[in-house]
């Protein structure tokens, strides 16, 4: 693993690779290597936007030379119409995006820390003008019907032989509207949100709620299992409709399919 000199060091010459390639005009980070310095450590990745003049966007994805100066690329998936995932030979990963300036008007991203720019380009750049970037804000009560509803299909799917469903609907879905709820049950800790995903860092923010997990997370072979726990835990919490919480545990509670 690389320490988190080495990381900042490599998006400084990063930095430097753009500003000598001739169209580009910044270079943001974002993420650990942003504005949350403070949590950067051996497995942070390098996160970031290379700005670039107005007509040379595709040539910057296109062409990743300015990326193999800095150091040998060994893999380079182009995850998203606007950037890469790439792994240096010596394991530093980078996830990052290439804009024209114009275009970040209209892209919703997290506010980010200025590596390097032009000094034509204003320092606004690194935060967003557009809102909404985060997903919408659900209410408790969406939240918890959800996650009962996921418990009961789950659990049909799982009567039915179909385990990796029944798995997906109860240790996924039921458990990202139970990541989703521990705001209104826990005080959140101190560590940073992150609001699209709301499951990074969730040990530090919930330790409470997060101690219960592996009760929730047993297994392919014991979602039923999973499935109790959850409505246990819910119960504890917030009011569920007995109907559905008999019916629940009456399927997970029927054995397993043969």
């Amino acid at each position: 693993m690389n320490s988190p000199e080495v990381l900042l060091a490599r998006l400084e010459a990063i930095a430097r690779s753009l500003e000598n390639s001739g169209h580009a005009e910044a270079l943001i980070s974002c993420g650990s290597v942003g504005i949350e310095l403070d949590r950067l450590d051996t497995y942070s990745d390098l996160d970031f936007f290379a700005v670039v003049e107005e007509g040379w966007k595709e040539h910057y994805i296109t062409h990743l030379d300015w990326l193999e100066k800095v150091a040998p690329v060994v893999y380079a998936f182009r995850n998203t119409v606007d950037g890469f995932k790439l792994l240096f030979a010596d394991g530093i990963f980078c996830e990052f995006a290439v804009f024209e300036r114009g275009e970040l008007l209209r892209v919703p991203y997290a506010p980010g820390r200025i590596v390097w720019k032009r000094p034509d380009v204003p320092d606004s750049i690194a935060n967003p003008t557009v809102a909404g970037g985060a997903p919408e804000e659900k209410s408790v009560d969406w939240l918890l019907g959800e996650a009962l509803t996921n418990l009961y299909v789950g659990l049909c799917r799982y009567r039915r032989g179909e385990k990796l469903s029944a798995a997906r609907f109860i240790q996924g879905y039921a458990v990202d509207r139970v990541v989703d709820l521990a705001g209104s049950i826990e005080t959140e800790g101190p560590a940073p949100k992150d609001i699209f995903s709301g499951e990074r860092r969730f040990e530090a923010r919930f330790p409470v709620i997060a101690q219960l997990l592996p009760g929730m997370l047993p297994g392919y072979e014991r979602t039923p299992e999973s499935a109790l726990a959850i409505l246990t835990f819910l119960e504890q919490h917030f009011p569920v409709n007995q109907a559905l919480a008999d019916r629940i545990r009456e399927l997970a509670g029927s054995g397993i399919p043969g």
